[in-house]
């Protein structure tokens, strides 16, 4: 499959780098994680898919992250959700299923919520990959030393090794602060569209238990959870691909039959 050049997308000064797949709609847009970009293991398996679907697909890096301008530890949920929705804005037409991987998960959820808020309907479904939504508050902060503590309050910020990437994390102060300014977990999410979430019970970084918890706040019969036994965070083996191509295949499918 041929990688479509990148495109860039000015958003509050910063170029955010966007590749685009023109096809037929609902469209799928993918949503990276923390420290992550476009041209992952997922990302690239969907654009794949896509092309030989002859479906619309389109991705972006967040400021910070892979091709796109702007300093990593400058970003914060409420910029990255900006940047977001100005490319969803730009890029998309007609009906969407948005696919979040980790953090990702919970870009698409606060993406839902505002473009809902300002009378935007076009989501038709949610396909989230070991999501993440209030992971600051929810994992990060409750895991945190007392030298972190100490680091974040007299730096601004801690590292902590990452088993994904060779540099750390880099967790801000900025971040951990805005990131209870976006929390969704202590009421119901009503996302007005069907939810699959796909998540490894090996996972170390998200436990599953961050799974249920959101199962538990989302509408009954809109949402779908598989559970892989003896998955990791990424979800990247050759079974775990197939199974995310099956649930979009499936969401975009569900898609389809309610725009007819």
């Amino acid at each position: 499959m041929n990688t479509p050049q990148v495109e860039f997308v000015d958003v509050d000064g910063t170029n955010i780098a966007v590749r685009r797949q023109e096809g037929d709609a609902p469209g799928v847009m993918w949503l990276g994680g923390y420290k992550s970009d476009m041209l992952g293991t997922k990302a690239e398996a969907l654009a794949e898919w896509a092309t030989g679907q002859g479906r619309a697909f389109l991705r972006h890096d967040y400021s910070g992250h892979g091709e796109s301008g702007g300093e990593f530890a400058d970003g914060t949920i409420s910029k990255w959700l900006r940047e977001s929705l100005a490319v969803f804005a730009r890029h998309t037409r007609g009906p969407q299923v948005l696919v979040g991987s980790s953090m990702g998960g919970w870009i698409a959820l606060r993406m839902v919520q505002e473009l809902l808020q300002a009378g935007e309907s076009r989501v038709r479904g949610l396909v989230l990959i070991a999501p993440a939504p209030d992971f600051t508050a929810e994992l990060v902060e409750p895991a945190m030393t007392d030298e972190q503590r100490r680091e974040l309050a007299e730096q601004g910020y801690f590292e902590i090794p990452s088993d994904y990437v060779d540099e750390p994390y880099i967790y801000t102060r900025n971040l951990i602060e805005d990131g209870r300014a976006n929390l969704m977990m202590s009421a119901p999410i009503d996302t007005h569209c069907p939810v699959h979430i796909l998540q490894g019970m090996q996972d170390e970084s998200v436990p599953h238990s961050h799974a249920l918890k959101l199962v538990s706040l989302l509408p009954a019969d809109d949402v779908t959870l598989s559970l892989v036994p003896d998955g990791d965070h990424r979800l990247s083996r050759p079974q775990d691909i197939e199974l995310l191509i099956s649930a979009v295949r499936d969401m975009a499918a569900q898609a389809s039959r309610q725009n007819t």
